[in-house]
């Protein structure tokens, strides 16, 4: 049975209904979401951690704490991008999904990409 905690950035209150949040590191919260062979098996919710300058890896490690293997973004940084792969969680591109339900939607189709380089942002967002 492959199971799987998916981090999506969320705009308040967070849930299935929320819109994706445009960066990740300074979303209002993370909706989480427990998949397990390829059914959602809960959906909760993750306030986000206060983002600093040059505190990218806050986010990346309060995630990995809290079990997440797979995160759906549509915009970061290189440095986060490389320090979820050193915690092992899985970074997909979802930029264009509307809502969270409509990101989880896609992942479980496997219509989306994994996150690269040609993807991440300046930085200037943190």
């Amino acid at each position: 049975m492959e199971t799987c905690r998916i981090a999506i950035p969320s705009t308040q209150p967070g849930g299935m209904e929320s819109a994706v949040g445009a960066h990740f590191g300074h979303c209002d919260c993370y909706t989480l979401v427990d998949v397990a062979d390829g059914k959602i098996t809960e959906v909760s919710t993750l306030p986000n951690v206060p983002h600093v300058q040059g505190g990218c890896m806050a986010p990346v490690n309060h995630l990995s704490q809290n079990g997440v293997n797979a995160l759906i973004a549509g915009g970061m940084g290189m440095r986060p991008l490389m320090g979820f792969a050193q915690v092992g969680i899985t970074v997909y591109h979802g930029g264009e999904a509307a809502s969270v339900g409509d990101a989880v939607a896609a992942f479980l189709s496997g219509n989306l990409p994994q996150f690269s380089q040609e993807h991440t942002c300046g930085g200037g967002l943190g």
